[in-house]
């Protein structure tokens, strides 16, 4: 556990409903590390562009991944400005009318500008916790990446000094007149549920696929 709490700044402070934005890298880290995809927004050519990728943390940086082919990162490469988003959907909260419905959510922005990993020794421990981040345990048993496919690969570090999270939790908050409706109200909490894994060879399932959790 850390206690360091970012400064809020005009991109990250939370205005509308300021009570669900927390500063604090704790709670920040832990969305991060949670979800599984981030996306990644930028201009590019003069035009927004939000791109889904498989990202990681590791300590004060997030990473994330693309192809040196797609002609619209290089605007990322050359130093434009990102906004990174992750968002975990914990619940459906229902309400007694209609306005109040809502979710029970955890997310987190990142905003700064994303530099190229081209240290190679850097770019391979990137990589590993890429699949890490997908997988806790899978990195040891698959095969690493050859020099062709690290060519292919791009990889971008964003530093976390500019974030916040935005947390949404508990029951529906509904006007005083309308608790006394008879209308189911509640909250139908969701998660992410592996299924059963589905084989591509004869090998044993190992643990961590068969025991899967976020």
């Amino acid at each position: 556990m850390s206690d360091i709490v970012l400064e809020q700044s005009d991109k990250t402070r939370v205005r509308r409903l300021p009570e669900r934005g927390r500063y604090d890298r704790d709670t920040i880290d832990a969305i991060l590390d949670e979800s599984l995809i981030c996306h990644v927004g930028f201009v590019a050519d003069g035009h927004p562009v939000v791109i889904p990728t498989i990202h990681t943390r590791i300590g004060d940086d997030l990473y994330f991944h693309g192809s040196p082919a797609a002609g619209i990162l290089r605007n990322l490469r050359e130093g434009a400005d990102a906004c990174v988003t992750v968002t975990l959907l914990d619940g459906l909260v229902l309400a007694r009318s209609a306005f109040h419905h809502s979710m029970n959510y955890r997310s987190a922005v990142v905003f700064g500008k994303a530099e190229e990993v081209t240290d190679r020794e850097e770019k391979l421990r990137v990589l590993a916790a890429l699949v890490e981040h997908v997988c806790r345990g899978r990195s040891a048993d698959a095969r690493g990446p050859n020099e062709k496919e690290l060519k292919q690969t791009l990889v971008l570090r964003l530093p976390i000094r500019e974030a916040s999270a935005k947390v949404r939790t508990g029951p529906p908050g509904d006007e005083p007149e309308d608790y006394s409706l008879p209308i189911w109200a509640g909250v139908l909490p969701l998660t992410l549920t592996p299924g059963e894994p589905v084989p591509d060879n004869n090998a044993a399932t190992p643990d961590y696929v068969t025991r899967y959790e976020r």
